[in-house]
């Protein structure tokens, strides 16, 4: 288990420790040979994994259900379609609540808005690296996806007056929710550091 990040920690937490043949090959190609493992060895390892692991999750566990939510669609490998639509609904509840008022038209074509910005934030951070790219990084590639993805069709006259301030909003939103379900991870990976 890395505690490198506490994303990374968070995917971890979630994730089984390696073992078996998988990560037998993986040995092979860095090493260059077969390492022999005793079974002493190989229960020490994933007994240290599931101490990580079960101090982390015990972190998540403090959140509140929506950043809960969030936290594990963005990096729990085990994540269910529940934990998407809350954090779905979150994104959408945090970046209308910070902007204008819309008419009902604009108010449904939102929440799909908010879909997209958060389908692109997580695919940026996914796995916990956060070394993604943008996969709508252009107006037009957006558009494209929401229509291909929810049936969307979004005009592009008057994008920047209609669109951009809420897609930032939605983005800014997510930046939000990411910092405040990471806290007590973090402190979790602060405590197991300086007690090691």
């Amino acid at each position: 288990m890395q505690l490198n990040s506490a994303r990374q920690a968070w995917h971890d937490a979630y994730h089984a420790a390696q073992g078996g043949q998988g990560a037998m090959i993986h040995e092979m190609g860095l090493l260059g040979r077969m390492v022999q493992r005793t079974e002493k060895q190989k229960t020490c390892g994933h007994q240290m994994h599931q101490a990580m692991a079960g101090r982390i999750q015990q972190a998540v566990d403090t959140l509140p259900a929506h950043l809960k939510a969030f936290g594990d669609h963005m990096y729990n490998p085990m994540a269910t379609a529940d934990d998407q639509d809350e954090a779905e609904s979150a994104v959408f509840a945090t970046a209308y609540a910070a902007g204008p008022r819309m008419y009902a038209k604009k108010f449904e074509k939102a929440r799909d808005v908010a879909r997209g910005v958060l389908h692109r934030y997580r695919r940026m951070h996914q796995g916990g690296q956060s070394e993604g790219i943008d996969p709508c990084p252009s107006p037009e590639s957006f558009r494209l996806w929401l229509r291909m993805e929810y049936g969307l069709k979004l005009v592009s006259e008057q994008w920047s007056r209609e669109w951009e301030a809420f897609i930032q909003a939605c983005f800014n939103a997510c930046n939000d929710l990411d910092k405040a379900a990471l806290v007590p991870v973090s402190l979790a990976i602060k405590i197991m550091k300086n007690a090691a």
